[in-house]
């Protein structure tokens, strides 16, 4: 294996899940999610000689937001069956779960852009202005869209049943 090669694969050990968990917070669906981190760790792949020694996650994660944004742009071609997909047995469902749950439950009451500004400033910690950059729209979009997604989540947020101070159940 090349010296390159070494180095992405270690850079994909490193950073899948978090890459992964990133593209889950954004689609709201596992397995969408796993195929935008796969986009976003091929397209890097093939840049990885302009961007190793540089920000290679932030690459990796500036083709991860773009890949789920141009999906939410394509047009929908799944149509409703009346057949139930298959469901999984599901035995235990510790706190942990149930707070994944919740916490996409509650970004699925945001809009797409909404999502992307509350994933991109609160999930990465990225500043407003790399916020901006990133979803190509200006700061003030920025800091309006947030405030308007945070105060949606203050109200979708039940103290008892949340991350934000309650239980968790």
């Amino acid at each position: 294996m090349a010296r390159g090669d070494e180095e992405f694969a270690e850079f994909v050990r490193v950073s899948s899940a978090r890459l992964t968990h990133a593209a889950f917070l954004l689609t709201g669906d596992r397995h969408q999610a796993e195929d935008a981190a796969q986009t976003a760790f091929t397209r890097t792949y093939a840049a990885w000689s302009r961007v190793r020694h540089k920000d290679a996650y932030g690459y990796a994660r500036t083709v991860l937001v773009n890949h789920v944004i141009d999906g939410w742009r394509r047009p929908i071609r799944e149509y409703a069956t009346e057949a139930m997909p298959e469901q999984q047995d599901r035995l235990d469902v510790d706190q942990a779960v149930t707070q994944r749950a919740w916490l996409t439950a509650v970004l699925k009451t945001l809009t797409d852009r909404e999502r992307a500004v509350v994933v991109l400033r609160h999930f990465f910690d990225l500043p407003e202005a790399d916020v901006a950059r990133e979803l190509g729209v200006s700061l003030g979009t920025v800091k309006s869209t947030n405030s308007r997604a945070l105060a949606k989540l203050r109200v979708e947020a039940d103290p008892e049943d949340t991350l934000i101070g309650g239980s968790g159940r």
